[in-house]
C-alpha cells in the first residue's frame, strides 16, 4: 500500500531518536514506502473550510548526526494525504484542542490518528475516571477544603495539575507535610484548572509501568523506576526503564479499557499502571514504544500501521 503520510509533531531537529516513538512511526512507514511529509502545529490552518499546512517532505534514518532531511516547504491541502498523525507534545491546552477542532474537518476521509474528536474528549487524567474499578482513591477539584479533607481521610496522597504532563507539577504530599497550602496557593496562581488528587500508592516504588495498546489490544510494556529521593517515574527525570510482563490483573485493565479505545477510534495510547491501578490513560502523544521494542525484539510501529492499513483498507 502506498500512503501520503503527514506528521504533525514538534520540531524534527529537538528529538532524542532513541527514545522518540514518532521516529519510530516515521522509520516503519518510510520502509514501507510511504512519503512523509512534516508540519508543526503552529503551520496548521483552516482557511475558508479547506484544511492547510505549510510542510516539508521528509525522509529519516538512523544516523546520529543527520537522522532527517526535509524538502522545500510547500502548502499541503490535508484532504489529499492520507494519513496524518497527530503526534506534538502536550500541554493539553485550547492550542491543542484547536488542532482536533481544526482536523475534524478531513477525518476520517483522511485518517487523523488518533481520531480527533476523541483525543479532546480523553485528556490523560479524566479519561481514565470513567472506568470505575481501576483507578484509585481520585479527586477532581479547584476547592482547596476538598482537597485537604481529601488528604485528611488518605493521609498520604499525590497532587498534580490536571492538564499536566511529563510529570511536571506532581507533588508528594505526605500526613506531616506543612506545605500543602502552600502549595494549593502556588497552584492557583499558575493552573486556571482543577487540581487531580489521589492516594498516594507506594508499590510506584517497584515501578509505574507504562502499557501501549494498539487498537484497544496491549501490545507490550516497561516498568518505570523512580530515581531515588524521586516520586516521579518519567524517564525524562530519571526514570529507569526495565523489561516487564503483564500481570493477571494488569491483562483485566487492559480487557477493561480496550473495547472503548477501538471504538473510539484511539488506535495508539499508552497507560500507565501503578501495583493494582490504572493512573492515566494517554491518548494525546504516547510514548515508550522503542523502548519497549528493544527489550521484547517487537516491532510495535509495524502493528499501528498494520491498524492504520486496516482502517483504510
Amino acid at each position: 500500500m502506498s500512503l501520503d503520510i503527514a506528521l504533525q509533531m514538534d520540531p524534527i531537529e529537538s528529538i532524542d531518536i532513541s527514545g522518540d516513538s514518532t521516529f519510530a512511526l516515521a522509520l516503519e512507514a518510510q520502509s514501507r514506502g510511504y512519503k512523509l511529509f512534516h508540519y508543526l502545529p503552529e503551520n496548521l490552518s483552516l482557511k475558508d473550510g479547506r484544511v492547510i499546512a505549510l510542510a516539508e517532505p521528509l525522509t529519516v534514518s538512523r544516523q546520529d548526526t543527520s537522522y532527517f532531511t526535509k524538502g522545500d516547504t510547500q502548502i499541503m491541502d490535508l484532504s489529499e494525504v492520507d494519513v496524518v498523525l497527530m503526534r506534538q507534545d502536550p500541554p493539553f491546552n485550547m492550542s491543542y484542542i484547536t488542532a482536533t477542532h481544526i482536523l475534524e474537518h478531513i477525518h476520517p476521509k483522511t485518517l487523523v490518528v488518533n481520531d480527533p474528536v476523541s483525543v479532546r474528549n480523553a485528556p490523560e487524567k479524566l479519561f481514565v475516571t470513567h472506568f470505575n474499578g481501576l483507578l484509585p482513591p481520585t479527586l477532581i477539584t479547584s476547592n482547596h477544603n476538598e482537597i485537604k479533607k481529601f488528604r485528611e481521610e488518605h493521609k498520604d496522597i499525590i497532587i498534580k495539575p490536571l492538564y499536566g504532563n511529563g510529570g511536571a507539577g506532581v507533588f508528594h504530599i505526605k500526613p506531616s507535610d506543612e506545605n500543602l497550602t502552600t502549595l494549593l496557593e502556588i497552584f492557583k496562581i499558575h493552573y486556571a484548572e482543577p487540581i487531580i488528587a489521589q492516594l498516594y500508592l507506594p508499590e510506584v516504588r517497584n515501578g509505574d509501568k507504562r502499557i501501549i495498546l494498539v487498537n484497544g489490544k496491549p501490545a507490550g510494556a516497561i516498568n518505570r523506576i523512580p530515581a531515588v529521593g524521586e516520586a516521579r517515574s518519567n524517564m525524562h527525570v530519571g526514570g529507569v526503564p526495565l523489561k516487564t510482563e503483564l500481570t493477571a490483573r494488569e491483562k483485566h485493565i487492559c480487557d477493561s479499557i480496550g473495547p472503548s479505545l477501538k471504538e473510539l477510534g484511539l488506535i495508539f495510547v499508552g497507560i500507565d499502571v501503578i501495583g493494582d491501578y490504572l493512573t492515566e490513560i494517554n491518548v494525546t502523544s504516547p510514548t515508550g514504544i522503542q523502548e519497549i521494542d528493544r527489550f521484547d525484539k517487537t516491532n510495535i510501529s509495524a502493528l499501528i500501521w498494520n491498524a492504520i492499513e486496516s482502517k483504510i483498507k
